[in-house]
């Protein structure tokens, strides 16, 4: 159960994508929400200026909480959270790492860019090392989602969690089921995306390589179909509305990561659910291969675990 989540700031608009997230975290999924900013040392003189910034979103977000708590005496729902601010002095990555270890945050929320654009929280800078070395799930906004494709009624009622049958890979889905279950499981339809590993076929096989491969097709296909069916009624026999779709590659070239991000795009959902490491371990489903490339480009927000 997910009770502190941790909001990244650095005074951009870019950054505060996340804060129309975290209100509607905060409708469904009741947390103490800290606002953290981290200033470097060539910053101090302007610390004030940054209290002050935080000091309005905090606020902003208290306001949203006790108008969610004077609805709960009405209609039953909403909880009053508890909302800080923090600013630290350090490097962005190392003191967000830190705080959340040492206040044992259980959600890091935060934008793939921020105050300078892609030159400061690019993925590959800010966001790409709490990835990497975050204990805890981090949930990743692409700035180019805009706030007003937002719909409070809306969100968070499909999700996408790409698997590939490895153990690393499903280490995502304990985090399925306890987010899911604090939205309400009535809510939420669970879609598992199981991505076909087919073997690389040698180029020596020559003109046999078109017959073997649709038999491959056929074999791996079966394969992942039942591999996703146990998972599918591990969540249904908890109460999940959970169904499977298999991507099947249609030629030696396709990409996992493509082939998952094709398939949002003509099934839009609300987030995609997936672990860091998969098949094969660093080698396949590592940060910067599959992972990476569907958080470049997926539209939607990316709940992200690093598998340990």
């Amino acid at each position: 159960m997910y009770k502190k989540m941790l909001v990244a700031l650095d005074g951009s608009e870019l950054a505060e994508t996340v804060l129309v997230y975290t209100e509607e975290l905060m409708r469904w999924l009741p947390v103490d929400v800290t606002l953290l900013h981290v200033c470097s040392p060539r910053e101090k003189e302007l610390l004030s200026i940054h209290q002050a910034y935080l000091d309005k979103r905090v606020e902003t977000l208290k306001g949203y909480s006790d108008g969610m708590y004077k609805l709960s005496g009405e209609a039953g729902i909403g909880i009053a959270l508890k909302v800080q601010k923090e600013i630290v002095m350090g490097h962005p990555a190392e003191k967000i790492l830190q705080y959340a270890e040492e206040n044992d945050i259980d959600l890091i929320l935060m934008a793939t860019h921020g105050r300078s654009g892609v030159k400061r929280w690019a993925i590959g800078s800010v966001a790409d090392k709490v990835l990497r070395a975050s204990d805890v799930p981090v949930w990743i906004i692409r700035p180019g989602i805009v706030e007003s494709s937002i719909d409070e009624e809306l969100m968070m009622r499909n999700i996408i969690v790409p698997l590939d049958g490895s153990e690393l890979a499903e280490s995502v889905i304990p985090h399925v089921e306890a987010l899911v279950n604090q939205r309400g499981a009535e809510f939420v339809d669970v879609t598992l995306l199981g991505v076909c590993n087919i073997p690389i076929i040698p180029e020596c096989y020559g003109f046999y390589i078109p017959l073997m491969w649709d038999e491959q097709v056929k074999a791996y296909g079966g394969i992942t179909k039942q591999y996703l069916a146990k998972i599918e009624k591990r969540l249904t026999d908890i109460g999940l509305r959970a169904s499977s779709h298999v991507l099947v590659p249609t030629n030696v070239e396709d990409n996992p990561a493509e082939s998952i991000i094709n398939y949002t795009v003509i099934n839009p959902c609300d987030l995609i659910m997936m672990s860091t490491h998969g098949h094969s371990g660093i080698k396949r489903w590592a940060f910067g291969s599959v992972a990476d490339r569907v958080l470049r480009g997926a539209s939607a927000p990316i709940f992200l675990i690093r598998a340990q």
